[in-house]
């Protein structure tokens, strides 16, 4: 790629960050096409299922701009037919002169984009800047296509010391506006939410998406409630009618993304306590973590998270951090949990 390609691209992938949580089960692609003379004609990015994919918003925005110029693409443009037609046939159509793609097409339905553009004689460029692609806004979409469950990104909010809860069991507020504020724009970004009855029962949350006002979104995501005994009484503000909720009495981590997924959810943010935290990270079942740490010190309290079976430092689960950002007075923290623990493996991916 060129200076000017590379700049569309990061683009593209700012584009499918928009969409993320919109999308599912599709994919939240970007796309920007760039005219003959390499300048920016149009941009779009996937609509909810049903709408145009990224391509096609783009190609319409840049109109007979497009003609002889390049598109860039976060993921393979499909070449099926489904609820929209083929958007390598649309690029075709447009008049697309060459197609600069991160992700290949890694499902046997809609694969087969690239190879028909280059039987019409344009110019693809596949695997470009693909890893930050994969790791961006396609990350959840290609845990489901490569595992068959929801990607699960579990999001804590502790103490310096480690405690999500002081000795009483009070929990708010441990961390300030801004990271609360965050929470909120996280559970945007994703399909569903997830807590187990213990939380509900503790702080009965209403695990919504709320703007700076206080007012819910437009668009909230499946609130979910692992209860295995029954324990959540029907007065709980997550059956209230502010979004959807579904009560699982799954039997343990696996079974339970087994089920969301057949729902359509493919990214799932994890905010349970402790104990539903080491059932998943025991399973290798947290694909990234999201940590708020606010300067506190408790000293006694709940930790944020059960006991994993660890009892010595060689068998460690180890994470490596992405990324770290101040949120006011708090401090936000993205790892990803690797593969290797140094222990025994365990089973269902990290």
């Amino acid at each position: 790629m060129n200076a000017v390609e590379q700049a569309a691209m990061a683009r593209a992938r700012e584009l499918g960050e928009r969409v993320l949580g919109t999308t599912s089960p599709n994919p939240p692609v970007g796309a920007v096409v760039l005219d003959a003379d390499g300048a920016v004609a149009g941009e779009g990015a996937t609509s909810p299922v049903g709408g145009p994919h990224a391509e096609v918003h783009a190609l319409a925005q840049a109109g007979e701009r497009a003609r002889g110029g390049t598109a860039v693409v976060t993921l393979e443009p499909c070449a099926h037919t489904g609820r929209t037609g083929p958007c390598a046939d649309a690029l075709l159509a447009a008049g697309i002169a060459r197609v600069v793609v991160a992700v290949p097409e890694p499902t046997a339905l809609a694969v087969g984009g690239a190879a028909r553009l280059r039987a019409a004689g344009v110019d693809v460029e596949l695997g470009a800047e693909q890893q930050a692609a994969e790791d961006g806004a396609l990350a959840g979409w290609l845990t489901g296509v490569r595992e068959h469950r929801p990607q699960v990104v579990w999001k804590v909010a502790t103490t310096l010391d480690g405690r999500v809860a002081a000795a009483d069991t009070t929990s708010r507020w441990i961390t300030g506006p801004a990271a609360r504020a965050e929470v909120h724009r996280l559970r945007a970004t994703c399909d569903a939410v997830l807590v187990g009855s213990g939380t509900v029962l503790a702080d009965d949350p209403q695990l919504t998406v709320r703007d700076a006002d206080g007012r819910n979104a437009d668009r909230q995501p499946l609130r979910v409630v692992l209860d295995r005994r029954g324990r959540v009484p029907a007065t709980a503000r997550v059956h209230d009618d502010a979004a959807a909720t579904v009560v699982s009495r799954a039997a343990d981590p696996a079974a339970l993304l087994a089920e969301l997924f057949d729902r359509g959810v493919r990214r799932l943010l994890l905010e349970g306590g402790p104990t539903l935290a080491a059932a998943f990270l025991a399973a290798g079942l947290v694909d990234e973590v999201v940590l708020h740490q606010a300067p506190l010190l408790l000293g006694d309290g709940a930790p944020m998270v059960g006991g994993l079976g660890i009892a010595t430092i060689t068998g460690a689960l180890h994470l490596t951090i992405t990324d770290v950002t101040r949120l006011g007075g708090d401090v936000q923290i993205r790892l990803r949990p690797t593969r290797h623990t140094g222990g025994p493996t365990t089973g269902g991916g990290s």
